[in-house]
């Protein structure tokens, strides 16, 4: 089975909206011999990354994460985010955060090609 490779344009388009169609191909909900369990062999790249439509209010949002030790919670806001990554930084955790988290997870992120 040959690749097949999708280009989504984010110029103009909420993230949200970018993300969710981004993670229907990757993991392939898309296709007839769609199963839980397989990784398709897809590619998504998503062009114009940097001028993703955010809307200010949300650049207060916390992004948090928890090493699972005391003290161990790290706060970042969206701003700060897009400071350190960029706004395809920011696109691809949204995409992560779709993605079940199970064993492909890793497998199926790999397929993901942002531009910025």
């Amino acid at each position: 089975m040959e690749k097949k490779i999708y280009t989504i344009n984010a110029e103009g388009q909420k993230m949200g909206r970018v993300a969710t169609k981004a993670t229907a191909l990757l993991i392939g909900k898309n296709l007839v011999e769609y199963a839980r369990n397989k990784v398709f062999n897809v590619q998504v790249i998503i062009e114009n990354a940097s001028k993703l439509d955010i809307f200010e209010g949300k650049l207060k949002t916390e992004y948090k994460r928890y090493s699972g030790f005391p003290g161990g919670l790290h706060e970042k806001s969206m701003a700060q985010v897009i400071d350190k990554k960029g706004k395809g930084g920011l696109l691809k955790i949204a995409i992560s955060g779709m993605i079940p988290r199970n064993k492909l997870k890793s497998r199926i992120i790999r397929n993901l090609v942002i531009k910025e």
